[in-house]
């Protein structure tokens, strides 16, 4: 039987020092550290072959790292797999869903496989048909579930087994707004509830959002971690969103701006121009008063604060899928 560890901290259900994968001589995980607190709701942000789900199939025990640990409920994942396995719930990107059977009967599946029966089982799919608003379809072919209620079903399906962990992989992925609301909901209100989440995503937004801690992965490391709010605050201030006539209007705009040294950065998006600078309000009126200057016409100027992609495009090495730095964002 395996003993139970504990990590540096014991408010931590997630602790990962130094872990270290290779695939065919590439590192898909070069060092990666992090924690996560319990009750957190974690997101692992990063581009495609940052290191994502590298970290989710060591967590969950599908893979073996080369080096380091990665301790779940206070388990080795290598070293005590059973125990982790038994304490997490997972959810895929992929549906796991059998599309030919019933809301009822994946449940009933899912929870003999984690070994309960009888009226225990009754009980908890009761309890989660009813907490996940599944009712007046659990009894309908999955097939013709819609994408958010299939979501809601397999989260369901997650928790049947009462883990202390819950591991999502891109969990609003193809989901319309709404749908992604209320799966955003149920994870905040099962975090309330002591569970610990931790989930990837390339998804900014959804990390804004739901977020209670972020890490950056980029070349399998965490090149930055904290809450969102105090991970914002260590890149600029704020910025100017500026709208012109034209896209030209904004390319010329940029290239004059870029010459200011009270600019840090100007990008381009069609008509729009993204300023930032040490301190916006300052720069606002030089920044206006050069381009009237230029005989360049300004249609708006407005503040943005600094978000979860000015804090990415700030430490990621590189911007690749998730270089974007969207005007209108809040």
């Amino acid at each position: 039987m395996h003993k139970k560890l504990t990590s540096s901290c014991p408010l931590y259900t997630i602790s990962v020092l130094n872990l270290v994968k290779t695939y065919n001589g590439a590192r898909a995980l070069d060092g990666l550290t992090f924690s996560v607190e319990r009750s957190a709701i974690c997101g692992l942000l990063g581009a495609n072959g940052a290191g994502k789900s590298t970290t989710v199939r060591v967590l969950t025990s599908l893979t073996r790292p080369d080096s380091g640990s990665a301790l779940v409920a206070g388990f080795d994942a290598v070293q005590a797999p059973q125990e982790v396995r038994r304490r997490i719930g997972y959810v895929a990107q992929k549906s796991t869903l059998d599309g030919n059977a019933t809301g009822l009967e994946n449940l009933r599946l899912q929870g003999r496989l984690y070994g309960l029966r009888g009226l225990q089982l009754t009980k908890r799919i009761d309890f989660l048909v009813s907490r996940f608003d599944l009712r007046p379809l659990v009894g309908a072919f999955v097939r013709t579930y819609s994408g958010g209620m299939q979501r809601r079903l397999e989260i369901a399906m997650g928790l049947l087994h009462s883990p202390e962990v819950l591991i999502l992989d891109e969990p609003t992925t193809a989901l319309d707004p709404q749908a992604r609301i209320r799966v955003w909901n149920l994870l905040r209100d099962l975090a309330g509830e002591g569970l610990t989440v931790l989930f990837t995503t390339h998804d900014l937004e959804e990390a804004d959002q739901i977020s209670t801690k972020v890490a950056i992965l980029e070349q399998g490391r965490v090149v930055a971690a904290g809450q969102p709010a105090s991970l914002k605050q260590t890149v600029l201030a704020d910025s100017l969103e500026m709208e012109f006539l034209s896209s030209v209007d904004a390319e010329n705009a940029r290239e004059i701006l870029d010459q200011l040294a009270e600019v840090h950065d100007a990008r381009c998006f069609g008509n729009h121009l993204a300023v930032r600078a040490r301190d916006s309000m300052r720069a606002a009126p030089i920044v206006i008063a050069t381009l009237r200057d230029a005989m360049i016409r300004v249609i708006a100027v407005r503040m943005r604060q600094p978000s979860l992609s000015d804090v990415y495009l700030h430490y990621a090495q590189n911007d690749r899928s998730l270089g974007s730095y969207p005007v209108g964002s809040h």
